[in-house]
C-alpha cells in the first residue's frame, strides 16, 4: 500500500518516512489507533516503503517487484498473524492458524484494509466466537522468521490486534520481539493497548495513530462521491474521524428517510412510556436485515449527537438537514446533560450485541425501554 493511499495523517506519514531515510527503524513498532483511522493501512504502507527499491522522498515508487508483490499481498517475506478460530472448514482438532485462512484475509484485506475485528470474524463464520491468537500461532510465526529473507531488504510480520494474543502465545514470542533476527521487523496494529501483555507492550515503539481530520474526510466525500460540501461535512462530523463510519456513513445515505421515521417514532414512544407501542416498535426493526439494523444505530447515534448540540446552543457544530433540522429543534431539550451518557450507553450496548450477532428482537426491546426511563431524566 503506498502512502499516498492512506486517508489523512499526513504528518504521522512523514515521520515514518523519515525514520526510513534516517535509518531509524525500530525493530518492533505497535500502530495503535481506532481502526477506522488506519493504523493497519499505514503499518503496511511503512512496509511497503522499506522495501521498495526505487523509493522517493515522499513514498514507494509503486512499480517495482517488491512494490508489486506488497500490494497484492504476495510477497514471500511479508507475513501475517491475525486473530481466527475454529470454524467448520477449519475444526479445533487442525489447530486454526492464520495460514489456514490467509486466501480470505488476503481477499478481505485487498478489498478494505480499514476492516475491523467484527467484519473480519464474519468473513470466515466465527461471528459467535472470539477470535485468539494462540501458541501454535506464534510457534508458526517463529519458523516464517528463523530462515533469512528470500527477496527483500527485510522481512517483516504484521500482527493485527496483538491485544487477543494470549499469555502462552506471548511468552513464546517474548525474546523474538526483543531481539529478532538481523534486518527482522515485527509491526503490530492494536486497536486497544490496554488489553496487551505488558511485557509485550514494553518491548515496542509505540506510533499513535490519531483521528484523521475532519477537513481531509470532507474533502474525500466531495472529490470522491460530488457530494454537497454541507452533506459532505455532515458525514465527516458524525464519523468522528474514522474512515471506515464515514464509509458505512455514507453507505446508509440513501436510507436516511426511513432511519428517520424509525429514530422519531423510538423517541416519541419513549416520551410517552408506551410500552406495547415500544414493542412493537422493536419488532418491526427486529423484521429488518442486519445491516440495515447497523446502519440504524449509526444514524441514531449521529442524531442525539446533533439533537445534544442543539440542546448545548451550538448549531454552528451540527449538520441536519431539511425534516431533522425541524425534529431535533423541538426534541433538543430532552437530550442533556442529566441523561446524554446513558443513552449513548444504551445505544453502544446494542451496537456492540448487534455486532455479537445477539438476538435483534431482544436487543432493541432492551433499547426501547433504557431510553424510556431515560428520555424524561
Amino acid at each position: 500500500m503506498l502512502f499516498k493511499s492512506v486517508v489523512g495523517q499526513h504528518e504521522l506519514k512523514q515521520q515514518l518516512r523519515q525514520t526510513v531515510q534516517e535509518g531509524r527503524i525500530a525493530h518492533a513498532q505497535l500502530f495503535w489507533g481506532a481502526g477506522g483511522y488506519g493504523p493497519l493501512p499505514l503499518a503496511l504502507a511503512l512496509a511497503q516503503y522499506i522495501n521498495c527499491t526505487n523509493r522517493s522522498d515522499d513514498d514507494a515508487c509503486g512499480v517495482c517487484p517488491s512494490c508489486h508483490k506488497i500490494q497484492k499481498l504476495i510477497h514471500p517475506d511479508l507475513h501475517f498473524a491475525v486473530p481466527v478460530n475454529s470454524t467448520k472448514e477449519v475444526p479445533e482438532a487442525k489447530k486454526p492458524i492464520t495460514d489456514h485462512f490467509f486466501p480470505r484475509w488476503r481477499e478481505t484485506l485487498l478489498a478494505n484494509p480499514y476492516l475491523n475485528e467484527q467484519e473480519w470474524y464474519e468473513t470466515i463464520g466465527i461471528e459467535n466466537k472470539q477470535g485468539h491468537i494462540g501458541v501454535n500461532e506464534a510457534s508458526r510465526i517463529m519458523e516464517k522468521l528463523h530462515f533469512k529473507s528470500f527477496e527483500a531488504d527485510y522481512k517483516m510480520m504484521v500482527i493485527w490486534l496483538p491485544e487477543r494474543m494470549n499469555v502462552q502465545a506471548a511468552n513464546r514470542l517474548l525474546k523474538l520481539i526483543e531481539e529478532p533476527p538481523t534486518k527482522t521487523l515485527f509491526l503490530l496494529v492494536s486497536e486497544d493497548t490496554t488489553r496487551i501483555i505488558k511485557t509485550i507492550l514494553s518491548r515496542t515503539q509505540l506510533v499513535h495513530v490519531p483521528p484523521i481530520d475532519e477537513a481531509v474526510l470532507v474533502a474525500v466525500k466531495t472529490a470522491q462521491d460530488g457530494l454537497p460540501e454541507a452533506q459532505a461535512r455532515k458525514l465527516a462530523r458524525a464519523a468522528a474521524g474514522s474512515y471506515s463510519r464515514l464509509l458505512a456513513l455514507t453507505a446508509i445515505h440513501d436510507d436516511t428517510q426511513e432511519h428517520f421515521a424509525h429514530f422519531v417514532a423510538l423517541m416519541r414512544l419513549a416520551y410517552t412510556v408506551d410500552g406495547i407501542a415500544l414493542m412493537a416498535w422493536a419488532e418491526e426493526l427486529a423484521q429488518t436485515g442486519r445491516e440495515h439494523q447497523k446502519a440504524f444505530l449509526l444514524y441514531a447515534a449521529q442524531m442525539l449527537r446533533e439533537s445534544f448540540m442543539n440542546n448545548r446552543r451550538v448549531p454552528e457544530v451540527t449538520h441536519l438537514l431539511h425534516d431533522e433540522e425541524a425534529f431535533a429543534g423541538k426534541f433538543a431539550p430532552f437530550v442533556n446533560e442529566r441523561n446524554i451518557e446513558a443513552i449513548y450507553q444504551a445505544f453502544n450496548l446494542a451496537i456492540a450485541h448487534l455486532a455479537q450477532n445477539g438476538n435483534a428482537k431482544i436487543i432493541f426491546t432492551d433499547l426501547a425501554m433504557r431510553l424510556a426511563i431515560q428520555i424524561k431524566a
